[in-house]
C-alpha cells in the first residue's frame, strides 16, 4: 500500500469515527471542571490521542501474530468498555447527587485523577482494537502512520469537547458533575449495544 490520498482519507476517517466517544468523554470531563487550565486539557486530549493510536497498532500486531487469541477476546471488549464506563459515570452521577444535596456551591470541583483518566482512555479507545483487522494489509510504518493520523484527529476532536464542556460547565455550574455521569454511562450502553449486534 502507498501513502496515497485515500490512504490519508481513510486515516482520518478512523479517526474521526474512533474518537466519537472520546469526545463525549472529554465533554463530560470539561462540564465537571469549568476552571480547567489549558495544560490540563492538553493532558486529556493528550491521553485520549495516546490510546486511540496504541490501540489499534495492537490490533494491527495482534492480526501479525496471534490471530486466534485477538478473535477470542474480541467478543469481551464491549463489556470491559461498559464496565469501565458505567464504573466512572456511576461515581461521578454519585458525587453530583452527593454535592447537591450537600448544596455547597463554593466547593471546588472533584480532580480528575490520573487512575480515572488512564481508565477513560482505555474504555473509550478499547474498540479501536478491531481497526486492526481493517489496517491488516498495511505495513509497519504504514501502520504506524495511520496510528498517528487517528490520534492527531482524536487531540483536535477531544480539545473541542473539552472548550465546549467548560463553557457549558460555568452555566451548569452544581449539574456538572450529574450530566458528565450520565453521559458516560449512556456511551457505555452505547459501546456495549453495537459491539453485541
Amino acid at each position: 500500500m502507498k501513502l496515497t490520498a485515500k490512504f490519508f482519507i481513510n486515516s482520518i476517517a478512523f479517526g474521526a469515527g474512533l474518537a466519537m466517544d472520546a469526545f463525549s468523554v472529554s465533554l463530560a470531563n470539561g462540564l465537571s471542571d469549568a476552571r480547567m487550565k489549558f495544560r490540563k486539557m492538553c493532558g486529556i486530549a493528550g491521553v485520549f490521542a495516546f490510546f486511540q493510536a496504541l490501540m489499534p497498532m495492537l490490533g494491527w500486531v495482534c492480526i501479525h501474530t496471534i490471530v486466534e487469541h485477538f478473535k477470542n477476546f474480541e467478543k469481551f471488549i464491549p463489556w470491559i468498555a461498559l464496565v469501565l464506563l458505567l464504573y466512572i459515570g456511576g461515581e461521578m452521577l454519585l458525587e453530583g447527587i452527593k454535592a447537591g444535596e450537600k448544596k455547597c456551591e463554593d466547593e471546588s470541583p472533584k480532580k480528575l485523577t490520573f487512575a480515572t483518566l488512564m481508565l477513560q482512555g482505555i474504555a473509550t479507545s478499547i474498540d479501536a482494537l478491531s481497526v486492526g483487522f481493517s489496517i491488516a494489509e498495511y505495513e509497519f510504518t504504514e501502520a504506524l502512520i495511520s496510528a498517528l493520523i487517528i490520534a492527531a484527529v482524536t487531540f483536535v476532536i477531544c480539545m473541542g469537547g473539552l472548550f465546549i464542556g467548560k463553557k457549558f460547565g460555568t452555566y451548569l455550574a452544581g449539574k456538572a458533575s450529574i450530566l458528565g455521569g450520565v453521559i458516560l454511562i449512556v456511551i457505555g450502553i452505547e459501546i456495549f449495544i453495537s459491539g453485541i449486534l
